[in-house]
C-alpha cells in the first residue's frame, strides 16, 4: 500500500529556501518515491526543477544553487492518478505573467475526468495526465480576481481528497480539503518565516517549530504581510485513519497526538483483544515496531528483534536476475535465527492488503526455526478500495474481500490470526470515530465515489502526445 505524496512549502526571506525544502522533502521521502521536485520564486519569476527518482537522486549542489528565491514549494510523488512518468512529476507550473502559479498536490480528485473534459473544451491545455493539473487549470479558469477567492471557488468544484501547496510569484498558500482527508500542518521558522508540510517531522528536520494543523477547509496565505487564514466551516470530517496506522512517520504529530503513541496503543489493544501464549513478540519493521512495543508491554511477552530490515532498499533501476528475484521478501527482511529458533512468535504488522507479502514473512520465520507464528494486525480487515489518494488495490485484489478470517489465517500459514477491531483502532487513535474516513473497512465512503476508478483515466482521455516540459524535465525556464 502506498500513499499519494508529500508536500512542503516555505516563505522565508533571507533563507536558502531551496535547500531547506530539499531537507524537508528528504524527511517526507516515505510518502512518495517516484519523483521529486522543487519550485521557487524570487517575487519576479518562478523556477522549477523536477525529475524521476528519490530526493537524493534528483538534486545536487548545482540544481539547488540554481533555485533562488524567498518562497519555495516541494513535492515527493507516488502516483494515484496518472502513470509514473517524467511529465507527471511535480510541482507543476502553469499560467503566464501575473497568473503564473506552481502547485504541489497530495490526494486524489474523484471528479477529475469531467473536470478534464470541461477544461479541455474551454481551451485549457494539459501537459500532464494528473488530476493535479485539473486543479491548476481550474485556478486559472476562476472568475474571481484575488487568489484566495480563486482558490475557494476551485475548492467548491473539487470532489475528493487534497492538501495543496500553491505558490504565486509573491505568496505561498497552504490548502486542505473540507473533509481534512490528507494531513497538512503549519510551522514557523524564525520571525516572519512560515512553512506548511504534510507532516510535522519535516519541520523538525529544518529546525522549524510546529504551530498547528491546517484545519479542514482552510486556506492559509503567507506573504510579506505575514499569515492570513481564510476558513470555511466543514460539515463533516474524514481524516484518513491510515495516516495513524501506517502512512505518517511515528515521530509526526497529528492533532496533538504523537503517532508513535497511537501505534503503541494499537498494539496494546491487540494484546487485549487477541491474547495468546507465546515466547516473543516480533514487529514487522519498521512500521509495526511501535505496535509490537505496545503488544509486548500489555501482554508481558518479551519483545525481540526477530526481523532485520534492509533500510537501503529504496528505488533501484537495476533489474535483479531471476535467482535474486526468487528470494522475494528476503531481499527486504532477514530473520535472526538465534532469537527465533524453537520460539512461539507473535508477529505484529500494520495491515494485510493483498496478502502477498505476509505468507512470505511467516515462511521466513518458520525456516528460521519459529515453532508457532501468531499473526496480529493493527488494522481491521480491508475489504474496500480507497479513492481518496491511496494506491491500495482493486476490490477483487483485497484478500479480506474474498476470504473469511479463518481462510486468511490458513492462506498466510499462521497458527492464529487477530485483527484489531474498528472500535479498538479508534480508541487508540484518540479521535472521535466520525472524524475519520474508515471506508476501506466499512465501505461507507464520506462522499459519492465511482466504484471502479481507473488510475490512467486522464491518460486515456488525452488526445495529443504528452511531452516533458521544463517544469517536469528538470530544466529551468529561460530568463
Amino acid at each position: 500500500m502506498h500513499e499519494a505524496c508529500g508536500i512542503f512549502g516555505i516563505y522565508a526571506p533571507d533563507e536558502d529556501t531551496a535547500r531547506l525544502t530539499f531537507f524537508a522533502l528528504f524527511a517526507l521521502q516515505h510518502r512518495g518515491q517516484e519523483s521529486a521536485g522543487i519550485a521557487t520564486s524570487d517575487g519576479k519569476r518562478i523556477q522549477v526543477f523536477a525529475r524521476m527518482g528519490l530526493v537524493s537522486q534528483v538534486f545536487d549542489e548545482e540544481s539547488l544553487t540554481s533555485l533562488t528565491g524567498h518562497i519555495a514549494i516541494g513535492h515527493n510523488r507516488y502516483s494515484t492518478t496518472g502513470s509514473s512518468r517524467i511529465c507527471n512529476a511535480q510541482p507543476l507550473v502553469v499560467g503566464s505573467g501575473d497568473n503564473t502559479l506552481a502547485i504541489a498536490h497530495n490526494g486524489n480528485i474523484t471528479n477529475a475526468e469531467p473536470l478534464f473534459k470541461e477544461l479541455t473544451e474551454k481551451g485549457y491545455s494539459f501537459n500532464t495526465t494528473t488530476d493535479s493539473e485539473a486543479i491548476a487549470n481550474l485556478l486559472l479558469a476562476s472568475t474571481e480576481r484575488e487568489w484566495p477567492a480563486k482558490i475557494r471557488q476551485t475548492m467548491h468544484r473539487l470532489q475528493g481528497a487534497y492538501s495543496l501547496a500553491i505558490m504565486t510569484k509573491t505568496t505561498l498558500y497552504g490548502v486542505r480539503d473540507p473533509l481534512g482527508v490528507r494531513p497538512l500542518c503549519l510551522g514557523q521558522l524564525g520571525n516572519g518565516s512560515w512553512v506548511v508540510a504534510s507532516e510535522s517531522c519535516a519541520l523538525d528536520h529544518i529546525g522549524a517549530t510546529f504551530v498547528r494543523q491546517v484545519e479542514a477547509g482552510e486556506i492559509v496565505a503567507i506573504d510579506e504581510h505575514g499569515l492570513t487564514s481564510y476558513k470555511e466551516e466543514s460539515e463533516k470530517l474524514a481524516m484518513c485513519v491510515f495516516e495513524y496506522i501506517y502512512f505518517a512517520r511515528p515521530d509526526s504529530v497529528i492533532d496533538d497526538r504523537l503517532l508513535y503513541d497511537a501505534r503503541r496503543d494499537m498494539g496494546a489493544g491487540l494484546a487485549e483483544e487477541y491474547p495468546v501464549d507465546a515466547d516473543i513478540v516480533v514487529g514487522v519493521p519498521d512500521s509495526a515496531t511501535p505496535a509490537a512495543v505496545g503488544y509486548s508491554a500489555k501482554s508481558g511477552i518479551p519483545l525481540a528483534m526477530g526481523l532485520v530490515k534492509n533500510r537501503y532498499m529504496g528505488r533501484t533501476f537495476i533489474e535483479p536476475d531471476q535467482r535474486i528475484r526468487d528470494l522475494g521478501v528476503k531481499l527486504k527482511f532477514n530473520p535472526m535465527r538465534p532469537l527465533l529458533e524453537g520460539k512461539r512468535v507473535v508477529l505484529v504488522d500494520d495491515s494485510i492488503v493483498r496478502g502477498t507479502t505476509t505468507p512470505q514473512v511467516i515462511r521466513l520465520l518458520r525456516k528460521a526455526g519459529a515453532k508457532e507464528v501468531h499473526m496480529r494486525v493493527c488494522a481491521p480487515p480491508i475489504r474496500f478500495p480507497c479513492f481518496m489518494g491511496v494506491d491500495m488495490a482493486t476490490q477483487h485484489e483485497l484478500i479480506a474481500a474474498r476470504k473469511s478470517i479463518p481462510a486468511i489465517c490458513e492462506y498466510i500459514g499462521a497458527d492464529s490470526l487477530g485483527y484489531l477491531s474498528l472500535d479498538g483502532l479508534i480508541k487508540a487513535a484518540g479521535r472521535p470515530k466520525d472524524s475519520f474516513c474508515v471506508a476501506c473497512f466499512t465501505g461507507d465512503y464520506p462522499m459519492p465515489v465511482q466504484l471502479e476508478m481507473d488510475k490512467l483515466a486522464l491518460e486515456n482521455l488525452q488526445t495529443r502526445p504528452v511531452e516533458p516540459t521544463y517544469c517536469q524535465a528538470g530544466v529551468l525556464p529561460p530568463e
